[in-house]
């Protein structure tokens, strides 16, 4: 997952082929053709909406281009949005990108399938045996 800073975020309004999805916005409802990226807001950390928004675009309507977390964006989130389906994260404002992976390194894998990868960890094991 790749972590930008608060500063490094271009609005969508300036990019073409750019969607941006407020939180209640229903994915299904929203053409696709044409769309490199989709920016889901979090309006505030403890709103999670934007985390089935993302597993629905990727899983059930199989999105391949990049899913951008945006808004109230913590450092302890950033794993569960890897494995819901984000590519990108734009921090919260005065957070520091550079911690951010620490978070990652905590968690290394992970036994259960994810929007990413559905293969759980068993099945991969007897996979590579």
């Amino acid at each position: 997952m790749k972590i930008l800073s608060f500063d490094e975020y271009i609005t969508p309004a300036s990019v073409a082929s750019v969607i941006f999805m407020t939180n209640d916005a229903d994915p299904r409802q929203v053409p696709l053709a044409g769309v490199k990226r989709i920016d889901l807001h979090f309006p505030k950390f403890t709103d999670g909406r934007a985390y089935s928004q993302a597993f629905l675009l990727r899983r059930r309507l199989g999105f391949q281009g990049e899913i951008r977390a945006t808004g109230d964006v913590l450092i302890d989130q950033l794993v569960s949005m890897a494995r819901t389906g984000f590519d990108v994260a734009v921090l919260r404002e005065g957070l520091d990108a550079s911690a951010a992976q620490r978070q990652f390194d905590r968690f290394p894998a992970f036994y259960q399938g994810s929007a990413v990868d559905t293969q759980p960890l068993f099945a991969k094991a007897t996979t590579t045996a």
